[in-house]
């Protein structure tokens, strides 16, 4: 069982994607992400989203994602954050705020 402490120390926040593209080098489909998390920063993730969402679309859509596991390399490509989903058989659907919040506000 996970402690409260422990899951005190996952800092989940607020951020909008201000840029998404293909990522080819990846072993599985997957975009890189360009999340603004406002007071806490501009972070790129790797996300394998492809089979529900269309990079162009995604510009501006608000996502949470944990921001304090260490940078992890993937391909040529250095993961900041991991966005949150959903993960189903046929893809994964991302979680959101129900309505739009301010960039960077924790999850609790």
């Amino acid at each position: 069982m996970l402690s409260w402490e422990d899951f005190e120390k996952v800092e989940m926040r607020t951020g909008t994607i201000m840029h998404a593209e293909s990522f080819a080098k990846a072993r599985k489909p997957a975009y890189k992400l360009t999340i603004d998390f406002g007071p806490a920063g501009i972070k790129k993730s790797s996300a394998q989203i492809t089979d529900f969402y269309i990079a162009d679309q995604l510009i501006g859509r608000q996502v949470i994602a944990v921001v304090n596991f260490p940078p992890k390399q993937i391909a040529d490509f250095m993961s900041e954050c991991l966005v949150l989903g959903v993960v189903q058989p046929d893809g994964v659907v991302l979680l959101r705020p129900d309505s739009a919040v301010p960039n960077g506000l924790r999850i609790a």
